[in-house]
């Protein structure tokens, strides 16, 4: 009798845990060797041909991208849809755009593994992949700009040269080079060391004596030692730290581009504040784009849950709402300050030729994401693809409202004009859409898009018991 009535209590009591535990991060419960053979396979199995297919649509587009460079730079930025007073147009806008994607995966990584959340696990290799991949694109930009890329390198980086002069360093566009490649050097070494005990489980998992050279080669020689792990944790913590102060500078510095300048509707304060949240907002909206097709395309459904989806959502909708507020302050400020000039611009945002950008870009960055109020829409798989898709188009209209409504009225009425782009500006900007998504799409074939190793760290039983 009192062994049962024990029995009983040990049930319930289990039940009323069971009922305080947090939803699991991984589902199916998996063993240890699953988990490296479910993702070991992707990599494993022959290419498909949709995977070719789709391969040969992005590499296309890649190559019209890259044909309207190469036509750039023998005719001059001249066919291009730059005039006076607009001196920038799409180029910088892209430019602007991909590297506020490239900020959330070194935000999942390095942010959210300093603060010890568990539910990155799933998602950030695809999304630090990602991050190297649009700062790629964004590279590609102030290039093509200069006119001359071939001198690019010779005025941008500062060493000893036969002129003896040197780079301007309060130039922003200085610093961009500063800032973005060594926010690219960090995340691209930050990538490859969590690769490191990924390749050697590959390394260990595959039979054809290629594969298994290959992933030896790029494990570094790993054996899975107290040592090796206590060092690879050490060095992963470091570089979380590096990282971590780069996902505020990358995008602070961008802006001041922009706020150096004396321009109305540049000239402001809120910028580097404002288009960091931007560039969390964008570059969240492009993981989810990512990996709800991962997802469904490779199988993943039981390590990249709704519950990853969810917390995703909750960030897309407090970005969303810090970057409406900066709509609203620039409002504010403008009337608050009374300079007719300031005024002027924002005022022609919002009514002048180009209010439809404005007006998409509002739509789609401060509406949109307010559905995600609710827990049903954030689990809702096809609600959040065509969301997080609107974020990224009305973030690309954000960019673009603020480059060409901030130039297209200047101060002299007699120069006043307006930008449209050429198809050649059109086309580069597809083509790196095409390079992006064949990059990836490699990188989810030939590469684990699962950390193998911290998704096993979080699997039920693999942390130890302290009593």
């Amino acid at each position: 009798m009192e062994v049962q009535e024990y029995a009983g209590a040990e049930v319930k009591q289990k039940r009323w845990d069971w009922g305080k535990l947090r939803e699991p991060l991984v589902l199916g419960e998996p063993t240890l060797h699953k988990v490296t053979a479910d993702i070991g396979q992707i990599i494993d199995r022959p290419p498909t041909v949709k995977f070719w297919i789709a391969i040969l649509i992005t590499g296309t587009l890649a190559a019209i991208g890259f044909a309207c460079i190469a036509y750039t730079v023998a005719t001059g930025i001249g066919v291009w849809g730059n005039n006076n007073p607009v001196g920038w147009g799409w180029a910088i806008t892209n430019f602007v755009w991909w590297i506020g994607i490239g900020h959330a995966g070194t935000l999942i990584s390095a942010i959210l593994y300093l603060f010890q959340q568990k539910w990155r696990t799933a998602i950030n290799r695809a999304a630090e992949a990602m991050t190297i991949f649009a700062v790629m694109q964004a590279g590609l930009f102030p290039l093509i700009h200069t006119g001359r890329p071939w001198l690019a390198a010779y005025w941008l980086f500062p060493y000893p040269n036969q002129m003896q002069m040197w780079v301007n360093f309060r130039s922003p566009l200085e610093w961009d080079v500063f800032a973005v490649g060594t926010y690219f050097t960090v995340s691209l070494v930050f990538w490859y060391t969590g690769l490191i005990p990924d390749f050697a489980a590959l390394r260990n998992f595959f039979r054809s004596k290629v594969k298994r050279s290959v992933y030896t080669f790029f494990s570094l020689g790993w054996t899975g030692s107290t040592r090796a792990w206590r060092h690879y944790e050490m060095a992963y913590l470091i570089l979380a730290g590096l990282s971590t102060p780069l996902v505020l500078s990358v995008h602070s510095i961008v802006s001041m581009d922009f706020a150096m300048a004396i321009l109305p509707g540049w000239h402001t304060t809120i910028f580097p504040p404002y288009f960091v949240a931007g560039a969390i907002f964008s570059g969240f909206a492009m993981v989810i784009t990512l990996m709800v097709i991962a997802r469904e395309v490779l199988g993943l459904h039981n390590y990249i849950t709704l519950y990853h989806f969810d917390n995703m959502n909750k960030i897309l909708l407090a970005t969303g709402m810090m970057v409406g507020y900066a709509y609203s302050m620039e409002f504010f400020i403008a009337w608050y300050g009374a300079n007719p000039y300031e005024q002027f611009v924002f005022i022609n945002r919002a009514t002048g030729p180009y209010w439809w950008a404005y007006w998409t870009m509002v739509f789609c960055n401060v509406v949109v994401p307010q559905i995600f109020w609710s827990k049903k829409m954030r689990r809702n798989i096809p609600v959040m693809f065509v969301a997080s898709i609107l974020v990224n188009v009305g973030m690309w209209f954000e960019r673009f409202t603020i480059i060409a409504t901030s130039l297209h009225r200047d101060f002299l009425p007699a120069s006043w004009g307006y930008y449209a782009p050429t198809w050649v500006e059109v086309g580069i900007y597809v083509g790196t859409i095409g390079f992006f998504l064949t990059l990836f799409m490699l990188f989810a074939k030939y590469v684990p898009i699962i950390a193998i190793s911290e998704v096993k760290a979080v699997l039920p039983g693999s942390q130890p018991k302290h009593h």
